[in-house]
C-alpha cells in the first residue's frame, strides 16, 4: 500500500479558505493539514511528515513588524532546505521573495489589483502560461526577487507575477479562489472595491464567469506538470 502524502497548507484567518489548491491537492490524494501561525499555531521543526508546502495569502504585509510574519518568513527556510515542492501564494509569496533576499514594495502609483489582469509570460513561463494568461488578483504589493529565481510571469502595474526559486514557486496572482471564495471576499472585503485599481463587483463576476472554468484547468496543468512533478 502506498506511503499517504500530506499537504502542509498555511492560511492566516479563521475563516481563511484553502480553496480549489487544497480540493485539487486531495483529489491528488493529499492529506490536508492545516496550519494558522497568526492565530498561534505551530509550523513543523522539518518536512519529513509532509511532501510539500503551500502558504496562501492574507490581508497582513510580508513587510509587517509581527512576530508571525517574521516567523513564517523564516520557517520557508525549513521548506527550502527539504527540497520538496513549495508553493507561495500572493503573501506567501511575498513571503519567499523576502526570505531569498528579495523585496515586496507598493505599486509607484499606489494603487491597486483587484480583479481579474494579465499577466505576460516570461522565459519559461511561456509554457506554464501558454493556455491561460488572465488570473484573479487582491493585493497592493508586490514582490521583487533576486537573480537567483526565475522569473516566469511579469505584470504591467507589478512588474513581476510569477517566479520560480527550485522546487519552489511564487504567484502574485490567486488560482484557489473560485466562485464561493470570490463571493465571501466580496462580502467581507467590500471595501476595498472603493480602492484605486479595484474593479468593480459586478465586472469581477462577469469575469469570473468568463475565466473561471480556464483558471480552474490552469491550476489543474500547474499542480500535475510543475509543482507535483518538483
Amino acid at each position: 500500500m502506498d506511503q499517504e502524502k500530506k499537504a502542509l497548507l498555511i492560511l492566516h484567518q479563521s475563516r481563511s479558505s484553502y480553496g480549489d489548491v487544497g480540493i485539487k491537492l486531495k483529489q491528488r490524494g493529499f492529506i490536508l493539514d492545516i496550519k494558522k501561525p497568526a492565530l498561534g499555531e505551530k509550523l513543523p521543526q522539518n518536512m519529513n511528515e509532509h511532501d510539500l508546502a503551500v502558504i496562501y495569502g492574507g490581508p497582513m504585509s510580508a513587510n509587517d513588524d509581527n512576530d508571525a510574519i517574521k516567523y513564517e518568513t523564516d520557517w520557508i527556510s525549513v521548506a527550502l532546505k527539504s527540497e520538496k515542492p513549495f508553493l507561495g501564494i500572493c503573501l506567501g509569496g511575498q513571503m519567499l521573495a523576502n526570505n531569498l533576499g528579495g523585496s515586496v514594495q507598493r505599486a509607484g502609483d499606489g494603487s491597486h489589483e483587484i480583479g481579474f489582469f494579465d499577466v505576460i509570460p516570461h522565459g519559461e513561463g511561456l509554457q506554464v502560461f501558454q493556455d491561460q494568461k488572465t488570473f484573479f488578483q487582491w493585493h497592493n504589493e508586490g514582490f521583487t526577487v533576486p537573480k537567483s529565481c526565475k522569473i516566469l510571469a511579469r505584470g504591467e502595474k507589478f512588474p513581476e507575477q510569477a517566479f520560480q526559486y527550485g522546487n519552489a514557486y511564487g504567484i502574485q496572482f490567486h488560482p484557489e479562489v473560485n466562485i464561493r471564495m470570490h463571493l465571501a471576499w466580496l462580502h467581507y472585503a467590500a471595501y476595498k472595491l472603493k480602492e484605486p485599481g479595484a474593479q468593480t463587483r459586478i465586472k469581477q463576476l462577469n469575469l469570473r464567469i468568463k475565466h473561471g472554468k480556464k483558471i480552474n484547468m490552469w491550476l489543474d496543468h500547474f499542480l500535475d506538470n510543475y509543482l507535483l512533478k518538483a
